[in-house]
């Protein structure tokens, strides 16, 4: 529940004439949403509400839920600063034995193609399985990185940046490891749940005898239009998350979030490094404390999100502020202080998650939690000073648990013509 959010609003498309659901042009493409509401360090955004008919809807226009469109070709790969989306889906590949560079080449310029196609709205060049036939492109955004072994898997381990480094251990890590890390790994989100996972069988078909799956996880966020005005999303402890992500606006937003085009190795130029956790959150534990207690341990109110020193939403928290007994108003060890960039060095990250549930665990307790995923140009510098800070007294260490863990070089976006790490595996 670190204070950060992305701040990218969605561009609508005109609704008011009917739209051929297979017609992205004129879709404007969708920006980065302000109230979408990123996630703190180990809390994420969530709700997302659901509902069934006796009967299917009647034909209507494509809305600008499904109108939206983002762009695959880019300066940075797509989903990254794109808002939050509805649906998401994580997924690992590892190269087959005996698949190298010029494999794992021919794979990545089948998947480029493929999400290039998919996110205009389009079917996949071959045997596409009509899943999504009736929808816009709805926002989908489709992300390739790289894990520290496919850089032995494929010979290339000259090219492999200092940045991959094995994260530390943390104290509240119990990571699973059939379910961390991978050769490759891939990010699909979009604000309808067929179009990504039409996306989601397209990749995996793609991926042929050249790699197979490592393992996979299915998330959500709250839908959009779901409030009645736009607001920061609520996770699944229901606290309001994501007041302080940093802002693309930030004159250090490019320096904190990607490698400077001048940056080594070259073929990392304007890519970024994305910390994936898979962190259950113990909620029938949190669900026995007080609201009280509850906001103690976050330093922010659950009803509007403000800080416990007072104000909205957006004030800044007053640290130093003390009670009538002479105690701190946020408690030395509330996650929100905790988490803070002027409490770590200045570290910080984009946040980036899906909520997910897996149903009821043996224990009978909810399998619940967060797929994290923050990016930074340097895990050393983001993700990994802050996570230890946390391990050193953090009051929502208890209520949570890390089980599984990846850590994936994603370079730059691909310019028109060419695939995602071309220049690293034809260079």
């Amino acid at each position: 529940m670190t204070d950060q959010s992305v701040p990218k609003a969605r561009t609508p498309a005109d609704g008011n004439a009917p739209r051929s659901p297979r017609t992205p042009e004129g879709v404007s493409r969708r920006a980065l949403l302000g109230t979408a509401g990123a996630t703190g360090l180990v809390l994420g955004t969530a709700g997302a509400a659901a509902g069934y008919a006796a009967a299917p809807a009647q034909a209507t226009p494509l809305t600008s839920l499904g109108a939206d469109r983002a762009m695959f070709h880019g300066k940075h790969q797509p989903g990254i600063t794109e808002g939050l989306q509805a649906r998401g889906h994580l997924i690992a590949f590892d190269l087959t034995a005996k698949a190298g560079r010029k494999e794992a080449a021919a794979l990545l310029r089948r998947w480029s193609q493929t999400a290039e196609r998919l996110m205009a709205g389009e079917p996949v060049a071959h045997g596409d399985t009509d899943v999504a036939r009736d929808a816009g492109p709805s926002s989908l955004t489709v992300t390739f990185g790289f894990g520290r072994s496919f850089f032995t898997r494929t010979g290339l381990e000259k090219q492999r940046p200092d940045a991959l480094a094995p994260l530390p251990e943390f104290s509240s890590d119990r990571l699973d490891k059939a379910r961390s890390n991978g050769d490759l790994w891939v990010q699909i989100g979009a604000d309808d749940a067929l179009v990504a996972f039409h996306a989601l069988r397209a990749i995996q078909k793609d991926a042929g005898s050249a790699a197979r799956v490592r393992w996979q996880m299915n998330g959500f966020n709250r839908s959009p239009g779901a409030t009645a005005r736009p607001m920061t999303a609520r996770n699944l402890m229901g606290q309001i998350d994501g007041t302080r992500n940093p802002k693309p606006d930030a004159s250090d937003f490019d320096r904190r979030i990607f490698v400077p085009g001048s940056g080594q190795p070259a073929w990392m130029a304007n890519g970024s490094y994305a910390v994936v956790r898979r962190i259950r959150m113990l909620l029938d534990d949190w669900e026995q404390l007080s609201v009280a207690e509850q906001e103690n341990v976050i330093g922010r109110r659950k009803s509007d999100g403000a800080p416990l020193s007072g104000g909205t939403e957006t004030t800044a928290m007053d640290l130093e502020k003390t009670d009538k007994a002479g105690d701190l108003v946020v408690p030395v060890n509330a996650h929100a202080r905790v988490t803070r960039p002027d409490q770590n060095g200045g570290a910080a990250m984009l946040r980036r998650p899906f909520s997910y549930h897996d149903g009821i665990a043996s224990d009978g307790v909810p399998d619940a939690g967060l797929l994290f995923i923050c990016w930074q140009a340097d895990p050393l510098r983001g993700f990994v000073p802050v996570q230890r800070k946390l391990d050193r007294g953090d009051a929502l260490s208890q209520f949570v648990r890390h089980e599984a863990s990846g850590l994936f070089a994603v370079p730059g976006g691909a310019a028109k013509g060419e695939y995602v790490g071309q220049r690293l595996l034809e260079g």
